[in-house]
Formats: C-alpha cells, sequence, structure tokens
C-alpha cells in the first residue's frame, strides 16, 4: 500500500515503522506489509505468521480500547543476529502505540481452550506467542512491546 491518507509507511534496516489510521483497509495492508518485510528479510513463515496474528490482536484490542479510526503506530523489527540467544532462534519485535496511556489490557480469567468463550482469548495468545510482553506508558500514550521468537 503506498503512501496514502492515514498511512505512512517507513522502511528501516530492520524492519520499518508504520503510522497508520486504523482502518479495515489499513489493518489488512500491515499484514500484507508484515508478510513481503519478513519473507525479504529470511524470517521463516511460522514465524512471520506469528507477528501477523500478534499485530493483529494488538491493533484490534487497541481500535475496542480507543474506538474506529485510532491513529497508530506499528514498529516491526527483526532481531540482529547479534542479539539473539545462544540457541540461535530468530525474533522479531513488535510494537504498537496508540493514544489512550490509561486504557490498559486486562488479563481476564479466559483460557485458550475455553469452548464457551465468545471473546478474551486474545492476551492469553499473547502470552502464549510473546511471553513477557509489556505495557510502557510514553509522553503521548502507550507503547505495547513484545518479542516473538521462532525455531
Amino acid at each position: 500500500m503506498p503512501h496514502s491518507l492515514g498511512w505512512y509507511h517507513t522502511p528501516t534496516p530492520t524492519g520499518f515503522v508504520l503510522h497508520l489510521t486504523a482502518t479495515p483497509d489499513h489493518l489488512r495492508g500491515t499484514r500484507t506489509l508484515i508478510a513481503k518485510s519478513l519473507a525479504g528479510a529470511g524470517v521463516g513463515e511460522d514465524l512471520a505468521h506469528s507477528v501477523q496474528l500478534v499485530m493483529s490482536e494488538l491493533c484490534g484490542n487497541a481500535i475496542r480500547a480507543c474506538g474506529d479510526f485510532v491513529p497508530l503506530v506499528a514498529e516491526v523489527e527483526v532481531e540482529s543476529p547479534l542479539w539473539r540467544n545462544t540457541g540461535g532462534e530468530q525474533a522479531v519485535w513488535v510494537r504498537l502505540h496508540d493514544p489512550y496511556q490509561y486504557v490498559l489490557p486486562a488479563r481476564g480469567g479466559v483460557q485458550l481452550n475455553d469452548p464457551e468463550a465468545e471473546s478474551g482469548r486474545g492476551l492469553p495468545l499473547m502470552d502464549l506467542l510473546a511471553p513477557g510482553w509489556r505495557v510502557a506508558p510514553t509522553p503521548v500514550g502507550k507503547q505495547v512491546r513484545c518479542r516473538i521468537a521462532g525455531d
């Protein structure tokens, strides 16, 4: 998706920074951008799918908390091989910034395998795919940060 109203993509040496307004087209474009950027960086398909899933969950949470058309800043960064653990795992950092500092993600009692749950699986999914994710307040909102590791 080229630069357009509510979409400003800046490539970085290890990924990208994307300023976007949360719309269905922009969220689809974000998933496509993740796939292309990570494939170009040599990231495996399973890890790229996990990154897409995590970013989709973070964007969905931001929209539920802040409303449609919320301005977001999404960052995806492939971890340098020099930063990797001694096991040599490949990893990607995902960050999503929204403007509401006081609306924080709240873990509920829903389990991923609860057949009765109609919602609430997103944060348990985050715990599974990006253990140790955290929320950091910023001067203009908050940023959810996580590291997603692959095999």
